[in-house]
């Protein structure tokens, strides 16, 4: 593609930001994406809008997301999860690439819905699960797909965070389940339960079934900027226990309520010949154990030769948070301007996340809910 691609993205608070910021860095550190146009910026708030788009660097904004999908080449939909379906479809049926934030949906019918309109379009379509992309956790693939962890017995994964500790913490829409679908369950767990599919899938095959469970500790909210409190409906912990294909087994777990722990987002693997254990908190470390270690040794992932890190700063340098998103949207775009679909199963080695993906996620969360409401191992094979 020689024209640049117009972008269009819903949002501009957390996410907004983090992905205005990955897309100016391109082509500083990736000569070779796609050059893109930041076109026009969607919101409901017209002043905060004008803001935004100044600041992120957007030539436009609008307030009808209606009138804009059909106008772009690419629209980003970084939005609560209850508006995820329909602009998604919308953009999609009119042949717009599409990335969006997870989970896919906040209900599993809709995220049905979207994995339909993208099987259906002419169209890259693709889910924000960003720590597919951290160099380290490439580089543990790699280690688990080589087979140097041999059989993989044991898999733990667990997102943490403390930020609604405080009782007085205000309510907010990811606390509201008509919305959010979910609470730390959908928002964290998603995160978990896809770099899990990412890493040992084609070791372990899927999931086959799921024990879970779900608490809210916290039963209400102050509203900011007021006197009156609105009920949380979403959870603020869950845990689940689950079934491999090969045998292998699995425990999981998020928390809003981890005092100490800011954004521990980790993932250990326990195999027949070795392990390695990652955590998001030390982001350029990975620590392996071979058949011949007598401990975990720690990996460095800073060097040329390890994934991405040739586009950026001389061996040793550390990368971060932001850096992922970076990544993340070369792969994707890439992808666009190739006319790659995500849902064809036909790139070549970027692994760009799929709403079917997305949709495998979704199934996942709803079945640990189900086996909350029923106290029972539900079978998701």
């Amino acid at each position: 593609m020689d024209e640049p691609l117009s972008v269009g993205v819903l949002g501009y608070r957390f996410m907004g930001k983090a992905h205005a910021n990955a897309l100016a860095r391109l082509p500083m550190f990736f000569p070779d994406a796609p050059e893109v146009e930041r076109r026009v910026l969607v919101g409901r708030d017209e002043a905060a809008l004008s803001d935004a788009a100044d600041r992120l660097g957007f030539e436009g904004y609008s307030t009808d997301w209606e009138s804009v999908v059909g106008d772009i080449d690419v629209f980003y939909n970084l939005g609560p999860n209850a508006i995820h379906a329909d602009p998604s479809i919308a953009a999609l049926e009119a042949g717009t690439a599409v990335f969006c934030e997870k989970p896919l949906a906040h209900t599993l019918s809709e995220a049905e819905r979207m994995r339909d309109a993208a099987r259906d379009a002419d169209a890259t379509a693709s889910i924000a699960f960003n720590y597919r992309f951290v160099p380290a956790v490439r580089y543990a693939k790699r280690l688990i797909d080589a087979g140097e962890l041999g059989e993989i017995h044991h898999v733990r994964g667990s997102y943490l965070q403390d930020f609604l500790v405080d009782s007085e913490a205000p309510w907010s829409w990811r606390l509201d389940a008509d919305v959010a679908g979910s609470g730390a369950l959908g928002d964290l767990g998603a995160h978990t339960l896809d770099l899990t599919r990412f890493l040992v899938g084609d070791r372990t095959g899927n999931i086959e079934t799921v024990r879970g469970q779900l608490r809210t500790f916290v039963d209400e909210r102050p509203v900011s900027g007021t006197n009156e409190t609105r009920p949380v409906t979403v959870d603020d912990a869950y845990t689940a226990q689950a079934t491999f294909e090969n045998g292998a087994v699995g425990t999981f777990e998020a928390s809003r309520f981890a005092t100490g722990h800011k954004n521990d987002h980790a993932v250990e693997v326990n195999g027949s010949k070795g392990s390695l254990r990652f955590s998001i908190e030390r982001p350029n470390e990975l620590e392996f154990l071979g058949p011949d270690d007598s401990g975990f040794q720690t990996i460095m992932v800073t060097a040329d030769e390890d994934p991405y890190l040739e586009q950026w700063w001389p061996d040793g340098h550390v990368l971060g948070w932001e850096h992922t998103f970076v990544h993340e949207n070369y792969e994707f775009l890439s992808d666009v301007a190739h006319g790659t679909s995500a849902e064809s199963g036909d790139r070549p080695s970027s692994d760009v996340p799929s709403f079917e993906d997305g949709y495998r996620v979704q199934q996942l969360l709803a079945a640990i809910e189900t086996s909350d409401e029923t106290g029972e191992r539900i079978d998701v094979s």
